[in-house]
This record gives C-alpha cells, sequence and structure tokens, in this order.
C-alpha cells in the first residue's frame, strides 16, 4: 500500500524528544546541581514544547537571580508571570519532579534535547537555502554567500557546545589553587 504524498506530510514531525526534554527539567528540579551541569549546553531555544521552553527560562531566571530552583518557587515565578497556567500548573511541575528519580543521567538528557534541536536548526537551514534557490535574479555568489551563513550558524551553534570557556577554565583553576593553599597553611 503506498501512501499519499499528503500522509507522508502530516507524519513527518520535527525532531524532539518530549521525554528527554521531560526528564532533563526533572533531574534540575530534584536537584540543584544539575542545572550547573548543563546550563552552559542548553538553551531556551532547544527545547521542542513550548511549556518546557517557558520553564526552562524561568528556571534561568530565579538562577540568575541566586533564588531557589524548586516546584514552589518555580511555579511562584511562572504565577507572576501569568504562564503558570499555560505550562500545564502546578501539577504538570509536580510530574515532572517525579519522571526521574535521580539526576545522574542530566548530561545525557540534554545532549538528546540539544541534537534533536540541532536537527530541527538543520532542517530549518535547508528550508531557508531552498528558498534562496528561488531567487534567480540575485547574483549567485551573494545567494551562496547567504546559504553558507545559514548553516554556518547551525553548525557553530552546535560546535559551541563542544569548546569549554577559558573563563570557566581558569575559575576552575583557581579554585583548586586556593583548595591547595589553604590545605598546605
Amino acid at each position: 500500500m503506498n501512501k499519499s504524498a499528503e500522509e507522508k506530510l502530516i507524519e513527518r514531525v520535527p525532531p524532539q524528544n518530549l521525554e528527554a526534554e521531560q526528564s532533563l527539567l526533572g533531574c534540575i528540579l530534584i536537584d540543584k546541581d544539575a542545572l550547573i551541569k548543563v546550563i552552559g549546553d542548553i538553551s531556551e531555544d532547544d527545547f521542542y514544547k513550548d511549556a518546557h521552553r517557558v520553564i526552562y527560562e524561568t528556571i534561568r531566571e530565579l538562577y540568575n537571580n541566586h533564588e531557589p530552583i524548586d516546584i514552589l518557587t518555580l511555579s511562584n515565578r511562572l504565577e507572576e508571570k501569568k504562564k503558570l497556567k499555560d505550562i500545564g500548573g502546578r501539577t504538570y511541575l509536580a510530574q515532572l519532579s517525579n519522571v526521574v528519580v535521580t539526576s545522574s543521567n542530566v548530561s545525557n538528557y540534554a545532549e538528546i534535547v540539544q541534537k534533536k534541536a540541532t536537527f530541527r536548526r538543520l532542517q530549518s537551514a535547508a528550508t531557508d537555502i531552498m528558498e534562496l534557490s528561488y531567487r534567480e535574479e540575485d547574483k549567485i555568489d551573494e545567494i551562496l554567500d547567504e546559504a553558507e551563513k545559514k548553516m554556518f550558524a547551525v553548525s557553530r551553534k552546535f560546535l559551541k557546545n563542544s569548546f569549554v570557556s577559558v573563563d570557566d577554565l581558569l575559575a576552575n583553576a583557581f579554585e583548586r589553587i586556593d583548595v591547595k593553599v589553604r590545605l598546605t597553611t
């Protein structure tokens, strides 16, 4: 049985893994240190589900304001922003915290979420590049340059997570030196 073109289009859902998104958020809610492990790798834009995007954005706000990250403070902040109902309410936040029993796999969940987001960005760039190919009145070198920029933007976002910031390296080095100095004195 051959499927019609319309049926094939309906089946195509952008790459995503909602369970990984839920598990990632759940890890952050049950372990304050989980966010520190992934904050440099994951952004709000990496989440497929809008509710998860809003939740993560609010978690980062709490973190940046040095506030506790738990269901109470998160639901309170979401309520202040008038977004608590939109994300599924306190019940959904409680469900997220119950999705995982340990935060030990937070980096794996973050990697899955980030990989799926990269695939979505790649699809978006490919669509944009295809649209560029119809601009026959433009100069070909300008079109190729624009297409290259779109692809580079996708790869830059993905590769950025492979590098460690010099600030992070120095902070860790100074922290180790400080500990050693205190131990020897």
